[in-house]
């Protein structure tokens, strides 16, 4: 019975639900750093629903310095940024754009990892490729 009544006492708790919601967000934020995740979005049309992105606009909060240092992937703002834009929407959902972009990833991660990150880099040219 005190487990009924701790897990009635959570679903009762303004903060405990607000945590849980911010969990549940900063999960799906950071799963926006995977590209084949993103194809896959948009293979299922999910990101062609207007409540769908609505939720993305919504979850730009995680750009704030008192939500973004709880990102562990920094792509996932950058491609939660780019999915603001109806044109990047529509070339994820293209395998090839999904391949260069994981391979842009990774060639970031590689230049991060070697300490030689520039200006401009593999994010600029997927900016430059959706900006069109």
């Amino acid at each position: 019975m005190e487990s009924q009544t701790g897990t009635v006492a959570a679903e009762s708790d303004p903060r405990a639900i607000n945590r849980a919601r911010f969990e549940l967000e900063l999960e799906f934020v950071q799963a926006l750093a995977n590209p084949y995740y993103l194809h896959s979005l948009a293979q299922q049309n999910i990101l062609d629903q207007p409540a769908f992105i609505n939720f993305l606009n919504y979850l730009l909060y995680f750009k704030e310095k008192d939500y973004a240092r709880f990102i562990h992937y920094p792509h996932a703002l950058h491609h939660l940024e780019l999915l603001q834009h109806a044109k990047f929407r529509a070339d994820i959902r293209q395998d090839e754009f999904r391949d260069m972009l994981n391979q842009k990833q990774f060639d970031q991660w590689l230049t991060n990892r070697n300490g030689s990150a520039g200006p401009s880099g593999p994010a600029a040219s997927v900016e430059e490729s959706t900006a069109a």
